[in-house]
């Protein structure tokens, strides 16, 4: 007995867990900052490229020589894209597996018999009448959040799309999501989820659960307002390794895929003095002035604590 617990001493005294000694960055983008466009298509107003990545920046300045080092890459998105030809149903509960959301109050109808959930035919089960009106509500949802005060979110980034979508449901690949039958929704389900398999950060948001995307990373949302609710939200997040002492400067540059340079400055500031170990930043915008801005709380160096209360 002794024995055992003069080895399970030594055991224990012997194996050590080194603590995380990254930081934890929280920040706040301004309701004026853009979303990224559809996929393949050109940029409307107030939209960046889909085709570009946001990298986050530290900056020292060593008497007049700068010298960066990325802390981050993301993507901002509009929380669901009604043009993503993967924006489908695809969880265990999901009644028609693999279909594109815009198809779904539409094939609820054909399902239950119910136009109009004011006026179910006579004879309609309570049942179909619930699916129809809760179909319904859902697409009321979905253009909602899709729309110009839709939410945006901070995600993960990838430089992966999706494969072409063929002409019609006749084909072999992405079925286009006007194609709801159920042999187009099984393959369309196949092939987004082998892309996304292959490129698991690429974003794409569901409007089910709209912190839990269908694939990538959701870092938290731009400042606004949930237009179902309505209630505010915002506030994105993530852990970098760096414990980011004596940084001078913070930027944000916007970055076209697959290019080595540096990219373009999107929003830039200097942190202020440390107040109970959080350092703050307020960042703007020199090519959207007034329009786009964003607030940093920095938890630096979270392997070391030093502060009493």
């Amino acid at each position: 007995m002794r024995r055992a617990l003069i080895i399970t001493i030594a055991l224990s005294s012997g194996a050590c867990v080194d603590g995380f000694t990254g930081s934890n960055i929280e920040i706040d983008f301004s309701p004026g900052t853009p979303a990224q466009a559809s996929p393949g298509l050109a940029p409307a107003p107030g939209e960046l490229p889909a085709d570009i990545h946001f990298k986050l920046y530290a900056i020292t300045d060593d008497n007049g020589t700068k010298s960066l080092f990325e802390l981050r890459r993301f993507e901002i998105h509009r929380i669901i894209d009604l043009r993503s030809p993967c924006y489908i149903d695809a969880g265990p509960t999901a009644v028609f597996p693999g279909i594109h959301v815009t198809q779904f109050n539409a094939r609820m109808i054909e399902k239950t018999g119910i136009a109009d959930v004011a006026n179910p035919p006579p004879g309609a089960s309570e049942r179909d009448q619930i699916d129809a009106a809760t179909a319904a509500q859902r697409q009321n949802n979905v253009n909602a959040l899709a729309g110009p005060r839709g939410l945006k979110v901070v995600t993960s980034a990838s430089p992966a799309t999706y494969p072409d979508v063929d002409a019609d449901c006749s084909g072999s690949g992405l079925p286009p999501p006007s194609c709801a039958d159920d042999a187009s929704n099984a393959r369309r389900l196949r092939i987004c989820r082998e892309t996304w398999a292959a490129n698991p950060d690429l974003y794409e948001g569901t409007d089910r659960v709209l912190t839990q995307p269908l694939n990538g990373t959701n870092f938290g949302f731009v400042l606004g307002l949930n237009p179902i609710a309505p209630t505010p939200v915002g506030g994105a997040g993530f852990f970098v390794d760096q414990a980011l002492a004596g940084v001078d400067e913070y930027a944000i540059y916007f970055q076209t895929d697959g290019v080595a340079d540096p990219g373009s400055i999107f929003l830039t500031g200097r942190p202020t003095q440390a107040t109970r170990g959080v350092r703050h930043v307020d960042l703007q915008s020199p090519p959207f002035p007034n329009v786009v801005s964003a607030k940093m709380a920095i938890f630096a160096d979270l392997g070391r604590d030093d502060v009493h209360f």
